[in-house]
């Protein structure tokens, strides 16, 4: 049974000394620490990290490499201290960006209880999304979900990806069906118009829809704690609560 989800993108900068600056988008900082705590302010029996990778695969839950790796530029700055009883730092586990972004979270919470990190594949249907979410939600009594993604990335002429005046409609549905707890929404973004468009957090979005789905009949109550596009990458971060 799902408890509580989150959704959380995944740029580097969340994770202090990664960008070599002190404050990068505090806003957004804030808006994922407030999103991490109010999905361990229910107890959870355990929780289960959901992002975008290469392939869909369980990982270490102990494995959480050094987040410069995905800053090269910047050099590799020292490790900050995971928390007493968080899990070893294992950098021989190449953790995908999203799920070492959400393991950071979950150790900058204090959070010392089980968990799962698990990557859906970026090419997964979304089908297959919804299958895995509903296997998901029937793993442990009580699971919070911390889902990991990206909008588009091509919001502006400066985005990794150029500029597609697709991006900013997709992601105002994206944003639309989350705020409206429309999980059949969510189920049927276009995975070819997400490729397009950069929007790796798709999968994950809909790994999440599923195991809503599969644990209450009522759209999730929800809140969006941030909604933008700095640098031309839509970012969102939201709570959704699918119980009475």
């Amino acid at each position: 049974m799902i408890v509580r989800a989150a959704l959380c993108p995944s740029p580097p900068l969340l994770a202090l000394g990664v960008t070599g600056q002190t404050v990068v988008l505090p806003e957004l900082r804030d808006a994922c620490e407030a999103a991490v705590a109010w999905l361990l302010a229910a107890a959870p029996d355990a929780v289960t990290v959901i992002g975008p990778a290469t392939a869909t695969v369980a990982w270490p839950p102990d494995g959480v490499p050094d987040l410069s790796m995905h800053a090269p530029a910047l050099g590799r700055p020292a490790r900050p201290p995971a928390p007493a009883g968080a899990g070893s730092l294992n950098a021989a586990t190449a953790l995908p960006l999203s799920l070492a972004i959400g393991a950071h979270l979950l150790n900058a919470a204090g959070y010392l209880g089980p968990r799962v990190l698990q990557s859906v594949a970026e090419s997964a249907s979304p089908d297959a999304c919804q299958d895995l979410g509903r296997d998901l939600a029937a793993d442990a009594p009580l699971t919070a979900l911390l889902v990991i993604g990206d909008g588009s990335a091509r919001r502006s002429a400066a985005a990794p990806g150029y500029l597609d005046e697709r991006a900013e409609p997709f992601d105002t549905v994206v944003e639309q069906a989350v705020r409206d707890g429309d999980l059949t929404a969510l189920a049927a973004l276009d995975p070819d118009l997400a490729r397009d468009l950069l929007a790796a957090g798709r999968p994950a979005w809909q790994v999440m829809a599923g195991a809503l789905a599969a644990t209450a009949p009522v759209r999730p109550r929800t809140r969006i704690l941030y909604s933008d596009a700095p640098f031309g990458v839509a970012y969102l971060v939201a709570t959704l609560n699918p119980t009475p």
